[in-house]
């Protein structure tokens, strides 16, 4: 083969799916146990082979596999204590389509452990989640993405169910008071560290754990209690699991203003509203305080519109909770 020719001296065997059952068993085996070198192999190995002493990988046209493929061969490797080494081969990135470009990407940026539902997530936005409430609809998700059509199906549910359905879901739908929420989330974009630090938690899974529960959190209470108990079985928090939790805190106060984005970079604050100038945020009374709050407090906000976004600076802002006071007075002035 080209290998024996490029590496004399070094055992190669060969693993194809046309193989007899036995032979592809023997063959395997014969790999696990040291008699060989190299294995040259067709995708078959992707099915959740687990050879430990196997610690690079050379997948040859990365470009024509799915993502999920690409994830599961690079799961061959690294399987031990042993540092693994993944190499796809692949055309120039100015002859790749889009999609191919997009995979080879989610590839090497999810890459440490417990990366599979990035993984899936990339793979679902790439290609698309089908048909969800009918033919048309399959194509605008794969224009837009998963996320970012789940995102404006769910705010466009709830403000119909605030609006023209407001009757039919009286029980279910968010009161229009003060505390009304107009967004689904708030993205933050920052330079600080928002983090469990491996010294903090040094179980991996444990940690990614921990993220999830983090995540699912819609109260003080329950942040609170959270709180206590990572004291309770850690000790302390860090500065820069502290800075996580507050940044929890700051979503929801971002949500409840109308802030559809923060970017806290370099001492600046730029909060950025509510991208949809026909949201029913600018026409509520919590968009009429929040401009109030602004004008009574010039020397702290600085209000920009651009492209129809509307956005504030604040300068001298180093922390999280120097961002969710600035907040705090936008909220109440």
């Amino acid at each position: 083969t080209l290998v024996d020719n490029l590496l004399p001296g070094v055992r190669t065997v060969v693993a194809h799916g046309q193989m007899e059952g036995r032979k592809l068993e023997s063959v395997m085996l014969d790999f696990m146990r040291g008699d060989y070198d190299v294995l040259i192999a067709t995708t078959i190995i992707e099915s959740g082979l687990d050879i430990p002493n196997a610690n690079t990988i050379i997948i040859n046209n990365g470009h024509t596999f799915g993502l999920s493929d690409l994830h599961q061969l690079r799961g061959r490797v690294g399987r031990s204590n042993k540092k693994a080494f993944c190499y796809i081969f692949a055309p120039p990135v100015s002859l790749l389509s889009q999609e191919a470009r997009r995979r080879l990407k989610a590839v090497e940026e999810f890459s440490a452990l417990g990366s599979g539902f990035n993984i899936a997530m990339q793979d679902l936005d790439i290609r698309g989640a089908g048909n969800l409430l009918g033919a048309e609809q399959s194509g605008f998700i794969a224009d837009m993405g998963f996320d970012t059509y789940n995102r404006i199906l769910n705010e466009a549910i709830n403000e119909l169910k605030q609006t023209e359905f407001s009757d039919l879901y009286e029980s279910s739908a968010e009161p229009s008071g003060p505390d009304t929420a107009y967004l689904s989330d708030c993205h933050i974009d920052t330079d600080l560290e928002l983090l469990f630090p491996d010294h903090y938690i040094s179980n991996i899974s444990e940690r990614i754990e921990l993220y999830r529960q983090l995540d699912a959190i819609r109260d003080e209470a329950t942040l609170e209690d959270f709180l206590k108990m990572l004291e309770d079985r850690f000790g302390p928090l860090p500065p820069a699991s502290v800075n996580l939790l507050k940044v929890v805190q700051l979503r929801w106060l971002a949500r409840r203003i109308g802030v559809e984005k923060i970017v806290l970079k370099k001492s600046i604050l730029i909060t950025y509203f509510v991208s949809d100038p026909e949201s029913q945020f600018y026409r509520s009374e919590k968009f009429k305080q929040v401009i109030g709050n602004i004008q009574a407090n010039p020397d702290v906000f600085r209000m920009r519109e651009d492209q129809q976004k509307l956005s504030l600076r604040s300068d001298r802002v180093d922390s999280v909770q120097k961002a969710y006071e600035v907040l705090q007075k936008l909220n109440n002035g």
